[in-house]
């Protein structure tokens, strides 16, 4: 899955400005993180488009990155995220970040995550068979 990050100067009203064109865009944001420094945050989000919203936003000169992520189902349960890490740290993949969210369709907890190397990743994913 690929996820948009989008670079925001900190000042007032750029996360709002980026938030109210992805409502104009019409966009539903699936899930979000924003993490900050002194001089910037990056908004990373999940959509549906994220080459086509990407665009858009380019468009009204916002800094835009896409970048790859995996997007895991654990269980939605005390220590279902520890298990399903230990299993991948098991596997060698290093998680670089990660954040959650909870389906609403069927109540599952999903989890985000950017690690350093996708072919240990994939690997991992294929002899585990996570979801």
């Amino acid at each position: 899955m690929m996820q948009l990050s989008i670079f925001l100067e900190n000042e007032k009203g750029r996360l709002a400005y980026a938030l109210n064109l992805l409502a104009e865009f019409n966009v539903n944001i699936q899930a979000l993180s924003l993490a900050d420094t002194k001089d910037y945050g990056v908004l990373r989000i999940i959509v549906a488009n994220p080459e086509e919203v990407a665009q858009q936003l380019r468009e009204h000169n916002c800094v835009v990155k896409l970048t790859p992520v995996w997007v895991l189902k654990v269980p939605d349960s005390s220590g279902g995220l520890a298990g399903v890490l230990d299993k991948l740290v098991n596997e060698g993949v290093i998680v670089e970040y990660l954040y959650a969210y909870v389906e609403k369709a069927n109540e599952q907890a999903q989890v985000v995550l950017r690690v350093r190397d996708t072919a240990i990743m994939q690997a991992a994913m294929d002899k585990l068979k996570l979801e």
